[in-house]
């Protein structure tokens, strides 16, 4: 009912503490944000094993043998979901994601030198295997919960985890959690989709070269309300016109913005042409 209202108002938030602190604030709020994702996660899978009665082992038994937790699909090479499909896309999702977004490179870009950077990429892949299986244990189990709880699937998938979280199926204490996951999630894309957005848009198209500090702090702040107002209305628009999941509409966005990305690298690094 107050989706709007909720969602400039988050803008509002990440565009102040964005403004005044850049890359450093981001750093150290995407940290927090993480944190508060996974106890969301974590807390949430226990209180699903507990209220269906099961130990470790047996949750991991039943989440192996569910027909959810499939995850590798070779049967039909016309299914969007085939191995090879998913691994070669993923692959160069991943090479634009972590080495030509801006987004994401900000991060590395932070780090002190090369040597801690590459850390910084290996320590990231390490940790995203067990957080994934973490993220994909808590859908089988949400499922799980759903059907034998007589809840009816709804017919986008995201709303499972909202519907059990809030209406008191799993206690008080798990619409909490859910709440602090939602927000840490939602804030820890924004804001430094934010922060990516102003320095590319700065450095790379306003050609800041021969400006004084000052005319270029200027320019920043201009440049970071004019990106405030632009994300505020895509995420507006998104949720206008999207009937997808959100992972599915990420990765048809991802196709539409990533593809020429990577084409222009690969243009770059394998031809001679100038432009």
């Amino acid at each position: 009912e107050y989706a709007d209202e909720i969602t400039l108002g988050r803008s509002i938030l990440i565009w102040l503490y964005t403004f005044k602190g850049g890359i450093k604030t981001i750093i150290w709020t995407d940290s927090m944000q993480t944190l508060f994702m996974l106890l969301a996660v974590g807390f949430t899978v226990y209180y699903i094993s507990d209220s269906l009665d099961l130990n470790f082992k047996s949750m991991v038994n039943i989440i192996a043998e569910s027909d959810f937790s499939k995850t590798f699909f070779f049967d039909d090479w016309h299914d969007k979901r085939y191995f090879f499909k998913q691994f070669f896309s993923g692959a160069f999702i991943t090479i634009v994601m972590t080495g030509l977004d801006q987004d994401m490179m900000q991060k590395n870009l932070s780090c002190k030198n090369i040597r801690e950077a590459k850390k910084n990429m290996y320590w990231f892949s390490i940790v995203l295997v067990p957080v994934n299986l973490l993220f994909m244990s808590l859908g089988v189990l949400l499922f799980l919960f759903a059907s034998k709880n007589g809840i009816p699937y709804p017919s986008q998938s995201d709303d499972l985890f909202p519907i059990i979280a809030t209406q008191g199926y799993l206690g008080s204490m798990v619409t909490v959690f859910f709440i602090l996951g939602l927000i840490a999630a939602a804030y820890s894309s924004a804001d430094s989709a934010l922060t990516a957005l102003t320095t590319s848009f700065t450095v790379d198209i306003l050609n800041p070269k021969g400006k004084s500090e000052l005319e270029l702090k200027r320019q920043r702040k201009k440049v970071h309300v004019f990106i405030s107002f632009v994300l505020l209305a895509v995420i507006l628009i998104f949720k206008v016109i999207n009937n997808q999941s959100v992972i599915s509409a990420l990765f048809t966005v991802a196709g539409y913005t990533y593809g020429p990305l990577l084409g222009l690298y690969s243009f770059g690094l394998f031809t001679t042409f100038s432009v």
